[in-house]
């Protein structure tokens, strides 16, 4: 089953420059709906994609617990260099509708990662 999901950033801007800009993303009329709260362990973990009959998953905000001083890096597969991520910052990856499954390597466990996917 599916749900409707809107997603938006709004940026704010304070000092030498001052304005707020609200970036929106096309609304996704067949989103999972799901939120997902995992442990993830040293090494790559691969992440899938939720999968639910008439949905797809346009995008997913991971969100590491706060106070979180551990590595994440993202990857496309289990051999690539990677990214880094920003440990405590949510982050947010857009996804092209093809996509199963990407890795997030760590060299140090991190307990309650929540993945929400729109």
């Amino acid at each position: 089953m599916s749900t409707a999901c809107t997603r938006t950033m709004t940026l704010t801007y304070t000092g030498d420059l001052t304005a707020t800009q609200t970036v929106e993303a096309l609304q996704n009329p067949a989103s999972p709906g799901v939120i997902e709260y995992r442990n993830l362990v040293v090494g790559a973990n691969t992440i899938t994609v939720p999968v639910a009959t008439g949905a797809t998953a346009v995008s997913v905000t991971m969100s590491p617990p706060a106070g979180n001083t551990h590595a994440i890096r993202l990857k496309g597969v289990v051999g690539d260099t990677g990214v880094g991520l920003h440990v405590t910052d949510p982050t947010t990856i857009a996804l092209a509708p093809t996509v199963a499954t990407f890795v997030l390597d760590l060299d140090t466990a991190i307990a309650g990662v929540r993945f929400f996917w729109s």
